[in-house]
């Protein structure tokens, strides 16, 4: 069997682990009756089951190598057994099948689901089939550790659940016969010889960049962090989930009108619907705007997805200070527009390119330091996934909504993660449970932010 060293990014998620602090992102499918019928809660288990053990990168477990010191490879797991990482879980309220009652349900559940880390030892990923029974929703929550994904290697890999994907791929539909998995080839660590030169002068580059990225940080960090206190908690261990739906219309009119990109847009919501749940909770507007950290994708388009994490990220101020919505989106739009101008590679932000300069040894024993001083630098995670355009399903069940989920850093209290499908911008909130029991209303005050971006657009 092949073995696949872990990249140094996917290391440094693996070590950020801890008990508190699990390192996997996540989403809650939520599924409707297909013609007022379910396959049932039994049939759903094992079409999901037999997926899953069908995609090659769901049976790699992690494990320690004697070289490099300290660091971790992917090695098949011989003993997998998908019934260890697929089960089903009945949300409180049995066999709901009103659907804002059975979302309230399976949310929290949700949320309770995504406080336990994964299991070590084991492929580090877990499906949940929430509900199912017959004539009512259901839903998938999927758990995949950050170091074995990140948000579009996460879709890549969640896509082959459903009937579409698993069609293209000879998976076919429920009864379908199983598909023996095929292992992941390895990929060399070590370069030829026509590589060495090369690699000498990229990481000459690479070390000039990181020297770059260091500096930027140490100018970037704060020390005195008395200024985003709703987002700043002790942290609880605790997590809990709640989500909001946006017309992705609506967001698309206010971009036309304002410029810049829809993503400016929602970065200048989320802004928006913060400076309103502070104020609707009575709790005084931070002295200094709360920082945003904005990943980005390193992934060329077209290019493969064997690889590990491929992540940089912008820093963002998120003006909660101003008064004004249109001024918000105003700054926002300015600050990202200064963002992809210097690139993805460059500022404190770019915390990645550290990461991939520094040795194993390094990435084991400096996580937890390295976790904590990310309190430092930001406050809020703020990342947008994309998903397939064309409708999906699952046994013959139409995806009505997907949300998807990003973990929490150490000290922090609140990630934001957005995507786009069925003509709605599905925000998925994943906060410290303790810190911010109210988040449904921060979720409900970014829908009413995209009402009054609306209602401000100017007549034409």
């Amino acid at each position: 069997m092949g073995t696949e060293l872990l990249a140094p990014l996917d290391l440094a998620f693996w070590h950020l682990e801890s008990d508190a602090h699990p390192m996997h992102l996540g989403a809650l499918a939520v599924f409707s009756p297909d013609e007022g019928r379910t396959p049932g809660p039994d049939a759903l288990l094992e079409l999901l089951g037999t997926r899953a053990a069908a995609i090659p990168r769901l049976r790699m477990r992690v494990r320690d190598v004697l070289l490099p010191v300290g660091g971790a490879a992917w090695s098949v797991d011989k003993d997998f057994d998908v019934h260890r990482h697929v089960m089903r879980v009945e949300p409180p309220g049995a066999r709901v099948a009103d659907e804002a009652a059975f979302m309230a349900a399976a949310t929290g559940l949700a949320g309770e689901l995504m406080e336990q880390p994964l299991r070590r030892g084991l492929p580090p990923w877990q499906m949940y089939v929430i509900g199912g029974a017959a004539d009512g929703p259901f839903a998938v929550l999927v758990k995949l550790h950050h170091a074995l994904a990140d948000g579009m290697r996460a879709v890549a890999i969640g896509a082959g659940i459903f009937d579409e994907i698993a069609s293209l791929a000879g998976r076919g539909r429920a009864g379908a016969p199983a598909v023996r998995a095929r292992t992941v080839p390895p990929r060399s660590w070590m370069p030829g010889p026509r590589q060495v030169a090369g690699l000498a002068l990229g990481r000459i580059e690479d070390l000039g960049r990181a020297f770059g990225v260091g500096a930027s940080l140490v100018r970037a960090g704060r020390l005195d962090l008395r200024g985003a206190t709703a987002l700043s908690a002790s942290s609880s261990g605790t997590r809990r989930l709640a989500t909001a739906d946006l017309d992705l219309d609506a967001v698309q009119r206010i971009r036309r009108a304002a410029g810049g990109t829809s993503n400016d847009v929602l970065l200048a919501v989320v802004a928006g619907a913060l400076r309103r749940w502070m104020l609707e909770r009575g709790e005084p507007l931070p002295g200094a705007d709360p920082r945003a950290l904005v990943p980005v994708s390193r992934r060329r388009p077209g290019g493969s997805a064997a690889t590990g994490n491929r992540l940089s990220a912008y820093l963002l101020g998120l003006p909660v200070s101003e008064p004004d919505p249109w001024e918000r989106l105003r700054a926002v739009r300015g600050a990202m527009d200064r963002n992809k101008s210097a690139g993805p590679l460059r500022g404190a932000g770019a915390v990645a390119v550290l990461a991939d300069q520094l040795p194993s040894l390094a990435h084991r024993f400096g996580a937890p330091l390295a976790g904590s001083a990310a309190r430092m630098l930001f406050d809020v995670l703020v990342t947008s996934v994309p998903l397939p355009r064309s409708a999906l399903s699952l046994g013959g069940c139409p995806l009505r909504a997907l949300y998807p989920m990003a973990p929490l850093a150490r000290g922090q209290s609140l990630a934001v993660a957005l995507t786009t499908y069925g003509g709605k911008v599905q925000v998925g909130l994943v906060a410290d449970g303790k810190a911010l029991p109210d988040l449904e209303r921060l979720g409900r005050c970014a829908e009413d932010e995209v009402a009054e971006l609306l209602a401000l657009l100017p007549v034409p």
